[in-house]
């Protein structure tokens, strides 16, 4: 569907964000020692929401990560975050991250549990820069994001059994529905159907023999993969809609056999149901 232009620029942000996360996430990879890495909590205390984008349970203390993928060059004024180049003002991260701190220390007290939290804004894009920074500010900069990862590595870390009961806890809390999400409106009718390339999303694909394979970019996708991919969308988009042979088939809108897509079905679902009304689960 086409998206207005603040709902590009607010998905363009998403997925810059998301893209941040990921690559702070293949970095922790090289953590050792023993060491609980939780990601994308959304908690509540107290009716308010906060969300976490990486938590990391050490023996001696937490670590609570706000990861930003900014890729421009900002300065700090008045506690303000501003770019350079237009002026124009962001929310300071440095808020937030101070807001989920507080909220994660009434929720710990709510459990009765004591541990130290250490709290930092993660600028992870090498392309940002910021300006007028104080030197105690609970931020970690581009330059500084492998050091700081060395350094919790250069720290012994043993986890016991309440450990594990913390990282349980939180994980048993995270809600799974944000209230504060914005999705644009739609509906079944308007979305165009059909299948699309997983890697360029072009709906120039064509099928051949058992392939999905994409006329812009040339890769190549089984037929069978492509119609699971479809499925999960459906659900997603329409979790009200049965999973059907019809409704599949009207959803992939490509050159094939209702039959086919009736076997990947029965292969990967549950079937419930007569012959005429069978849907999957």
């Amino acid at each position: 569907m086409k998206l207005t232009e603040q709902e590009k620029f607010r998905l363009l942000n998403l997925e810059k964000g998301y893209e941040g996360e990921v690559k702070f996430d293949q970095l922790a990879e090289g953590l050792h020692e023993e060491r609980y890495i939780i990601n994308d909590l959304l908690l509540e205390v107290n009716n308010s929401y906060f969300q976490i984008d990486t938590l990391i349970i050490s023996q001696s203390e937490i670590h609570l990560l706000d990861i930003k993928n900014f890729e421009f060059d900002c300065y700090l004024e008045s506690e303000n975050l501003y770019s350079v180049t237009t002026d124009h003002e962001y929310k300071n991260p440095i808020d937030q991250l101070k807001r989920a701190k507080t909220l994660l220390r009434q929720l710990f007290r709510i459990l009765k549990l004591n541990y130290l939290i250490e709290a930092f804004v993660i600028f992870i894009n090498p392309e940002f820069t910021l300006y007028q920074a104080p030197k105690d500010l609970p931020i970690i900069l581009p330059t500084q994001v492998n050091r700081f990862l060395l350094n919790i590595n250069n720290t012994s870390s043993k986890l016991n059994e309440g450990h594990k009961n913390l990282a349980e806890t939180l994980i048993s809390l995270h809600q799974t529905k944000n209230p504060y999400t914005i999705l644009p409106k739609y509906t079944y009718e308007q979305q165009q159907k059909g299948f699309y390339c997983k890697i360029c999303n072009s709906f120039l694909v064509s099928i051949k023999k058992y392939d999905l394979v994409c006329s812009k970019c040339g890769v190549h996708e089984k037929i069978e993969q492509a119609i699971l991919r479809n499925v999960k969308e459906f659900v997603l988009l329409f979790p009200d809609r049965k999973i059907t042979t019809q409704n599949i088939y009207e959803w992939c809108k490509a050159d094939l056999n209702k039959r086919t897509i009736r076997r990947v079905l029965k292969k990967n679902y549950t079937s419930f149901g007569n012959t005429r009304e069978t849907y999957y689960e």
